[in-house]
């Protein structure tokens, strides 16, 4: 926490629980933290961790759009007494929870353009809203409307063909399709349909905000090659949904000065300018400063592998979405379900619910495991579509156990990351000799763990310590934006930090995890073929 004499930028970050804030000096370190709670600090509202979910509704799940309103005005306002000088803020821009939907109501634009700053937003947006609650990313209740989606197009890897995903109940095209099919009066009113992102843009540029590709391409609508709307898609969805989502933009567009009502409320600077937000998974692309060949890890209940692609390929069990500071290039983003939970449990298993005998007894075996391979789903994967444990000996022969618990450790570890590999691969991600891993989340302290790591993927692992990934690369964009013309997001970024080098492989680590990967292949086809797909 500090003072500066030079300009900040601020990021925020509207996640499923909080508002978070951050302000950052022109070296990009941080002076300032803030965040409202929405339970704690916003009881009125009556969410369990942030969200609305009922019994009478089963996969619905909602969040009100005037508690984020609310918390905004509370976060600028805890922001003020921490001592920030708005005056200094020479741009903002943030990101939030992905695939939610606001639905603004007809005669809306005439409020936020019109913002008094001697009232609260929430008095005086409280009837702009179509749809007082907005179906959010945990909302599970549009399984018909993904099938239609699909089926529109071809299927579902057609579908992840234009968009970079299969049809998900989660995303924000099934989401406005329900809400047109069960809902056409909120539809009717409605003026604007916003992302939750470019919803906080919204709020601060006193008018509607574009959604940006990367978030955008996590609907369901996008075409993700032209980054345009789908007219095929749309037409599917709902009528006239153009109009209603407005145009897309770049990531890093600079939008517009800030609303005259922050700068008379809180002493923004008229020069202020609201950079477009994001989604919070391209977000945290942007704060853990992932280039051209690398690859974020992170590892955690479940693992997620963030990818810097140049040529994406169509696999219908992962994201590829736009990268939201290289127009040119996408992201892939891949979710394993087994992480930690089965990491934990075999430790309990193999090694006393130690981590320090998990650690000994993985150093203890060789590279390759003497040929051994296994796959361990304790809950049904996404990747590949499968579950239970399925050990195999080095002639690929399915086995019950293996005969020492280092050999079950190792096998666990390895095969973890084999399967990280070849899906990698499956989205176009090309290992070369620039690769770095980043790998965050609560198994990377783990150094052995990181090794076999380091291995299976040729490449060095690097340690990020950066915890709030998403906020911070909000506020990196909001720098970026500014002077991308002049400078690259290397050099903007240059005087944080390089993540920690942990790890680098062993010269034999190719030759050794390379037949592994084709290995893994095989055995994931002949178990698909042996079982229905879960």
């Amino acid at each position: 926490m500090g003072e500066t004499s030079g300009p900040t930028y601020l990021g925020l970050d509207l996640s499923t629980q909080q508002l978070k804030a951050v302000v950052v000096d022109d070296e990009l370190k941080i002076l300032y933290e803030a965040n409202v709670e929405f339970d704690n600090d916003l009881p009125e509202f009556r969410t369990h961790g942030g969200v609305n979910q009922t019994k009478d509704a089963p996969g619905v799940a909602s969040a009100p759009c005037l508690m984020w309103v609310k918390a905004l005005d509370m976060l600028l306002d805890k922001l003020r007494v921490c001592g920030v000088d708005f005056s200094k803020v020479r741009a903002i821009s943030g990101c939030a929870q992905q695939h939610g939907t606001v639905y603004w109501n007809k005669g809306s634009r005439n409020q936020l353009q019109n913002l008094r700053p001697d009232k609260f937003l929430h008095e005086q947006l409280c009837s702009s809203f179509a749809l007082n609650n907005s179906p959010i990313w945990m909302d599970s209740s549009t399984t018909a409307e993904c099938k239609i989606i699909e089926e529109t197009v071809g299927g579902p890897r057609e579908l992840a063909k234009i968009t970079g995903s299969r049809a998900y109940e989660r995303f924000s095209g099934a989401q406005i399709a329900k809400i047109w099919r069960t809902r056409p009066d909120v539809y009717a009113n409605s003026e604007r349909i916003c992302l939750v992102s470019n919803f906080v843009a919204t709020l601060l540029i006193g008018n509607y905000a574009p959604i940006d590709y990367a978030d955008g391409s996590g609907m369901n609508l996008l075409d993700i090659h032209m980054k345009d709307w789908s007219n095929e898609l749309l037409m599917t969805v709902a009528p006239d949904l153009r109009d209603r989502l407005g145009e897309t933009v770049p990531s890093f567009t600079n939008l517009a000065p800030i609303a005259t009502y922050y700068v008379e409320r809180f002493g923004f600077s008229e020069q202020c300018r609201i950079i477009a937000f994001t989604g919070d998974n391209p977000a945290s692309l942007i704060g853990m400063r992932l280039k051209k060949g690398d690859l974020a890890c992170s590892l955690g209940t479940s693992d997620t592998l963030f990818l810097w692609l140049d040529v994406p390929k169509t696999l219908t069990d992962g994201h590829i979405l736009c990268n939201p500071i290289d127009n040119d290039a996408f992201m892939g983003m891949l979710c394993f379900k087994n992480g930690s939970l089965t990491r934990t449990r075999i430790r309990n298993s193999a090694a006393g619910a130690s981590w320090q005998l998990f650690d000994e007894l993985l150093d203890s075996t060789p590279r390759g495991n003497f040929g051994n391979l296994a796959l361990y789903f304790d809950a049904p994967e996404i990747l590949p579509p499968l579950v239970g444990d399925h050990r195999y000996n080095k002639a690929d022969e399915k086995i019950s156990r293996y005969s020492s618990m280092e050999v079950e450790v190792r096998a666990l570890i390895e095969g973890q990351f084999i399967a990280k590999r070849a899906y990698a691969e499956d989205t176009g991600f090309v290992i070369a000799s620039n690769t770095r891993i980043i790998a965050t989340g609560g198994a990377s302290v783990n150094k052995g763990v990181l090794q076999v790591l380091s291995d299976v993927f040729n490449s060095p692992v690097y340690k990020s310590e950066i915890t709030n990934s998403a906020v911070l690369g909000g506020a990196y964009l909001a720098k970026y934006a500014l002077q991308y013309q002049k400078n690259t997001f290397e050099e903007i970024t240059s005087s944080i930090a390089m993540p920690k080098l942990l790890c680098t492989p062993y010269s034999d680590a190719e030759f050794i995890y390379k037949p592994m990967v084709a290995r893994y292949r095989k055995i994931v086809e002949q178990l698909l073929n042996q079982s229905p797909i879960i």
